[in-house]
């Protein structure tokens, strides 16, 4: 592959200094460069090394790419609509196999240093943590990926021209590298360090991704294996379970959304986290674009909450019709701290937020702060901890894991789903609780004697883990593309004219048809047309005409077109294909 010719062949020479964990052979403070005398020496020099590491660590604080939000454009986007091909397509290059060459250029000199053994062990398990985890993005892209265990040469023409190898190696190869992982990196107490409780995050998550996709997804012939990952997973989830170092924080709504707006070092529900200080100028300047900046959430996330009495808001005959204002009226205290509820005010306003129908009217909230001590009130100095793995979602992990290999009992959901429902107050589920048809209509491969829970646990994982980046991945491991085919929806308006969006009973804006005289006379702040004045439509229209959910006419112009199995994979670029015609296409393409 021509990406590997030109990876660079010496090691990384500016290694990120972190001093923030506690365990006491971390706390020496870490070299700031590596010179060819001292290269994998010693303890240290492995530390040293790892540091560079955790620059790959991945956090999100959007679901962009799935139908938990409303976007303008995207990879994603394009896949869907049948626009993405191999010749726009981006990935597979310099950038993306650099991260491997970096991990496994120490895998394949760690055994150089000498010194506690134990130790060298711990960073040689936190090397292949990384190497997990970027073979764990390589298969939920392509389904493949071609396995190296150590660096290439410029001149390893065999390697360099190798094709993919089977799904099967590449995931069995991951699992192995987390089992070291877990049996060598020590457990400590560092919440910013790759730590064992890290690793058993990473090895339930990689579980039950690839135990769930491979019962959903029957075209790759491996469903009879399903469970041996669905029983990692739960392994794996009782660990850090039984650990007792992490439990569920915070009280009511306030209480969640505290993990996602300010400090999370002395917060037991981080396992791994990214740590950002303004005193030490380490800033993540993104955590303020989550209003209104290129995105807005769906009606379908919307949807998803409860009411407060535990019944599913869909049911209500009423919901279909509720205008904005009203759909937040006794819900699931997550969704007002997730969307943007009626009145909330943004650091450095005076007045109540006023949504955009442009964009959908469900602007995004969680990871916003109005702490001045994370929120300047800018968009590029933000302080916000991001967590990489939460103690939230390992008890998600064990549940779905259960449910699907139908050994979940109450005591389980108990121990689970109802300590995330505890913190914001909410009805306990149950066993028997009855299958929701609006459930039971977005994942219809579901099946089994415990159906009914499993679809309420999607349901939890859904608005549990809004925003933080998971709901694509989910789409993907339950085949549930059929959601992405679905037009993106917005909020309800009764009809064209004024309307209140803040919840004090004033209009704030106003649809109209078109542009006409008297306007300005509304006494709205501002004024959206579904047509402008030389009749060509808006972005945006109402699902009947003059009435109804927002939709946008991109989905009428370009329609979608989810194609199973080809959409649940990205192709490989052309160029790359053309310098290594050893290279096969993922399924579908």
């Amino acid at each position: 592959m021509k990406q590997f010719k030109y990876l660079l062949l010496g090691i990384v020479a500016s290694i990120l200094g972190f001093t923030s964990c506690n365990d006491d052979y971390m706390q020496k403070d870490p070299q700031t460069s590596i010179t060819g005398n001292n290269f994998f020496k010693t303890p240290t020099d492995l530390q040293t090394y790892t540091n560079s590491l955790y620059d790959q660590l991945q956090y999100r604080r959007e679901d962009l790419y799935s139908d938990n939000t409303i976007v303008a454009s995207h990879e994603t986007d394009l896949l869907i609509r049948g626009l993405l091909t191999p010749d726009n397509v981006s990935g597979w290059d310099k950038a993306t196999w650099g991260k491997l060459r970096a991990i496994n250029y120490f895998l394949v000199n760690a055994n150089n240093a000498t010194g506690d053994q134990a130790l060298i062990n711990n960073y040689i398990g936190i090397a292949k943590f990384f190497r997990a985890s970027f073979y764990f993005d390589m298969i939920k892209r392509y389904g493949f990926a071609p396995w190296y265990s150590k660096p290439l040469a410029a001149d390893d023409q065999e390697m360099l021209t190798k094709t993919e190898d089977p799904r099967t190696l590449v995931v069995d190869s991951i699992m192995q590298d987390l089992d070291y992982a877990v049996n060598n990196v020590t457990a400590g107490s560092s919440r910013t360090r790759v730590t064992q409780y890290a690793a058993l995050a990473l090895m339930a998550r990689v579980s039950l991704f690839e135990g769930t996709f491979r019962k959903y997804h029957p075209e790759i012939n491996l469903q009879n294996t399903a469970n041996t990952y669905l029983e990692k997973a739960v392994w794996a989830t009782n660990q850090l379970m039984n650990s007792g170092q992490f439990s569920i924080t915070g009280i009511g709504a306030q209480g969640y959304a505290l993990l996602c707006a300010g400090d999370l070092n002395s917060n037991k529900e981080a396992i791994l986290f990214v740590d950002f200080d303004r005193a030490l100028g380490k800033l993540n300047g993104n955590s303020a674009e989550v209003i209104d900046w290129g995105w807005n959430l769906s009606k379908s996330l919307a949807d998803s909450y409860l009411k407060t009495d535990g019944t599913p808001a869909t049911s209500d005959p009423n919901y279909a019709t509720a205008n904005y204002v009203d759909i937040f009226k006794n819900r699931d205290p997550r969704m007002g701290v997730t969307i943007m509820s009626p009145g909330y005010i943004k650091r450095g306003e005076v007045a109540a937020h006023i949504p955009d129908p442009t964009k959908g009217c469900f602007p995004q909230v969680k990871y916003y702060t109005n702490d001045p001590a994370f929120n300047n009130g800018g968009w590029t100095d933000q302080a916000t901890d991001f967590p990489v793995f939460r103690y939230g979602e390992t008890l998600l992990v064990n549940a779905e894991a259960k449910a699907e290999l139908e050994t979940l009992t109450q005591t389980d959901l108990d121990a689970t789903i109802n300590k995330l429902r505890d913190r914001v107050n909410m009805p306990h589920m149950q066993m028997d609780v009855p299958i929701d048809t609006v459930l039971q209509n977005q994942y219809p491969a579901v099946s089994g004697n415990l159906k009914n829970v499993i679809l309420e646990i999607r349901r939890e994982r859904r608005v549990e883990l809004a925003c933080e980046g998971f709901r694509y991945d989910d789409i993907l491991r339950w085949a549930a593309g059929n959601l992405l085919n679905r037009p993106a929806e917005g909020a309800y308006f009764p009809g064209l004219g004024p309307v209140d969006l803040t919840g004090d009973g004033i209009p704030d804006i106003a649809i109209l048809a078109a542009p006409s005289s008297g306007d300005d006379q509304l006494g709205v702040k501002s004024r959206y047309y579904l047509k402008d004045a030389n009749g060509n439509l808006a972005n945006f229209r109402l699902s009947e005409g003059t009435k109804g959910t927002i939709r946008f006419t991109k989905d009428d112009s370009q329609p979608r077109n989810f194609q199973s199995p080809k959409c649940y994979y990205f192709p490989i670029p052309w160029d790359q294909i053309r310098d290594n015609p050893n290279l096969k296409q993922p399924m579908g393409w």
